[in-house]
């Protein structure tokens, strides 16, 4: 028996496009892959001056940074790169090990205010890491460290030093920003990926876990 057509219903949303060559399918928000840069362990050092609280507070409250308002927004309290997303002090130049905590738990008290975009999850398959970029500004993703065990996810708020000096070297945080995560140990530094909407402004990070022999033998 030949099965009934359904009924014509009524007009598709907006929300959907059609060619001629394919299915309608919902309209997606502009995402586009980052290039996620491998650095040699040979290569030049970076984030050689740690942040420390008794430097950071006086800062935003300088004449440059405290009027600034990408300043403000790049270290919001909420924001993937201040230091004190985690509750307590906690220079973002380190390698933190994010996915050792549960984000539910760690960033409790900023979710109930509604003050963080922040996330990450593991999955049987990968650990995953979300979040909106203050004024969706530029950012560079890096894997780095002994077999590839550390991501940086850097950029600029303001213009570099006029001098070409690296920003990275010294004082950074007066130029740019900075989140390290530590990988676990079952996660293939070699594959991550990296994503930006430029729709809503948010990065997002994958890295696939190895195989079972794979992270045995790492």
């Amino acid at each position: 028996m030949v099965p009934t057509p359904p009924s014509a219903g009524p007009p598709r949303s907006p929300a959907y496009l059609c060619t001629a060559h394919s299915a309608c399918q919902p309209a997606m928000p502009p995402r586009r892959a980052i290039d996620v840069r491998k650095v040699d362990s040979g290569a030049a050092p970076k984030w050689r001056m740690s942040l420390l609280e008794n430097t950071f507070t006086p800062f935003l409250q300088s004449p440059g940074a405290g009027t600034d308002a990408a300043a403000k927004a790049v270290f919001a309290e909420g924001s993937l790169f201040s230091p004190y997303l985690f509750g307590k002090f906690f220079d973002p130049a380190d390698a933190f090990p994010l996915w050792e905590f549960e984000s539910e738990v760690l960033l409790a008290a900023l979710r109930r205010g509604c003050r963080t975009t922040v996330d990450w999850a593991e999955t049987d398959c990968e650990y995953y890491l979300r979040a909106d970029i203050p004024g969706g500004r530029k950012c560079e993703v890096e894997v780095s460290g002994d077999g590839a065990r550390v991501v940086d996810v850097s950029g600029l708020w303001r213009a570099p030093p006029a001098d070409g000096r690296d920003w990275r070297a010294g004082r950074w945080w007066e130029h740019g920003f900075v989140r390290r995560v530590e990988l676990p140990e079952d996660a293939d530094g070699s594959s991550v990926e990296a994503y930006f909407d430029d729709g809503d402004g948010s990065l997002e990070i994958r890295v696939p876990k190895r195989k079972g022999d794979q992270a045995a033998a790492a």
